[in-house]
């Protein structure tokens, strides 16, 4: 490891807290339940709060066509009542304790997330056991939550460019993986699931098999252990959920969506390329390869682009996710400036650095970028549980996470090359054009 990283990465450390230590692999603990759920514990008394991240291997890449979105529905239904607290209850009885929660989806993920004083921890065990174990999937509240879903739905497209050309771009880039279709699912789906799909669904992924829960904070490994085997443990497990089998074909050629939205001001353009999950060890090239387009004002697309008023504003995106998945390179046209003209500069930035490669100085900028957020979600014991978490679920074990520091120090500017050349062809690619008239044939 470069000197200059080891002093950084302690400079982070001394930064995210001059009263507490860094974590370590050997702090964390962990234990599997009979009935399969694994319990992940941190203990941390920096302050007297805890954290419970509850993750769900179930997104929208474990639906088929005619349920999409169901996943995310449970994100809301399960704040909608169980046997023992009723609707409204859940949140209720948290915030009296003095805690709050929050959840969210993915295409591999639902997180449902806890914070907490440490003395409601059992509070907080009671609830979540509840619902997992005794949801109510009532007629009336699935219809008052799927029009809620459905809103949402239709609002987020309206609102975000963004959304609007992703769900039309990944349609284009996948004809197989469940990856086709957006979280949110499709207007059809959010309109017919029925109750016999929401019941089985919830016994079929929100059994405790299916599920690795990270508590963080004020705690004690063995109070932990007792609080699961009180509440987790007498959830029976379900017959494991079938494996996604589908593996994407490989594109063969450039692919293209236009999508007309008279309220588009200037054009935008979406480009989208296949790379391997985040399992594979090329995810860390591409995330620095990522971060060298778009990372701050330095960034080869800022200055390409945005210095130059080609583009109001640019993006880039990788997700982490357990199949192969897509990069998203994103921007906004200035005014004047067509969708050709800003797909051509998106491209030619591209382009220059599979020709040329990148610098040793602007990579070591995003590897200095990806340490300080490395370190920043390690600051609070929010970020710790969630992090714990994403390491353990995404690239298959938690040491992972203390090994990213090194793995993202070992890339070169040969290997963000390599990359840029292996997955940024065009035939790789799948663009997507967003605007309020479609530019003439010529």
């Amino acid at each position: 490891m470069g000197s200059r990283l080891i002093r950084l990465m302690m400079t982070g450390l001394l930064l995210a807290s001059p009263v507490t230590q860094a974590t370590e692999a050997k702090d964390i603990s962990s234990f599997t339940l009979n009935n399969g759920m694994k319990i992940m514990v941190l203990e941390d008394d920096s302050i007297p709060n805890a954290n419970m991240y509850l993750f769900w291997k179930v997104g929208s890449r474990n639906e088929v066509p005619g349920i999409t979105g169901i996943s995310h529905f449970f994100e809301h239904m399960m704040f909608n009542g169980s046997a023992k607290y009723a609707p409204k209850m859940f949140d209720r009885t948290m915030e009296a304790a003095g805690g709050a929660n929050n959840a969210y989806t993915t295409e591999d993920l639902t997180v449902y997330t806890d914070w907490f004083p440490s003395n409601a921890i059992e509070t907080i065990f009671d609830l979540e056991a509840d619902r997992i174990a005794y949801l109510d999937i009532d007629p009336k509240m699935v219809d008052s939550e799927r029009g809620v879903v459905a809103s949402e739905r239709t609002t987020g497209l309206e609102n975000s460019n963004w959304r609007t050309l992703e769900e039309e771009l990944k349609g284009a880039a996948f004809r197989a993986h469940p990856y086709s279709w957006s979280v949110i699912g499709h207007e059809s789906d959010i309109a017919a699931w029925t109750l016999d799909d929401l019941v089985q669904y919830h016994k079929t992924y929100y059994a405790p098999n299916n599920a690795v829960v990270v508590i963080a904070g004020d705690v004690k490994l063995a109070e932990v252990k007792r609080l699961a085997d009180q509440y987790f443990a007498p959830i029976p497990a379900q017959a494991p959920p079938k494996e996604v089998r589908t593996v994407e074909p490989q594109q063969k050629g450039e692919r293209r969506v236009f999508v007309q939205k008279t309220s588009a001001s200037t054009p935008n353009v979406m480009l989208a390329y296949h790379v391997p999950a985040t399992s594979d060890a090329d995810y860390y090239a591409l995330d620095l390869l990522s971060s060298v387009l778009s990372a701050g004002n330095s960034s080869r697309l800022y200055q390409g682009l945005v210095e130059k008023q080609l583009a109001l504003e640019v993006e880039t995106y990788l997700p982490m996710t357990f199949d192969p998945n897509l990069l998203y390179v994103m921007g906004v046209a200035s005014p004047g400036v067509t969708a050709k003209e800003l797909e051509l500069s998106l491209l030619n930035e591209i382009n220059r650095i599979a020709r040329d490669g990148v610098t040793e100085q602007e990579l070591e900028k995003v590897k200095n970028i990806k340490l300080m957020d490395f370190y920043h979600s390690m600051e609070t014991i929010n970020g710790k549980a969630n992090i714990i978490g994403t390491y353990e679920l995404y690239f298959g074990s938690v040491d992972k996470l203390f090994s990213a520091p090194q793995a993202y120090d070992k890339v070169t500017p040969a290997d963000v090359q390599r990359v840029a050349q292996t997955y940024l062809g065009r035939a790789n690619r799948t663009v997507a054009v967003l605007a309020a008239t479609e530019e003439a044939d010529k």
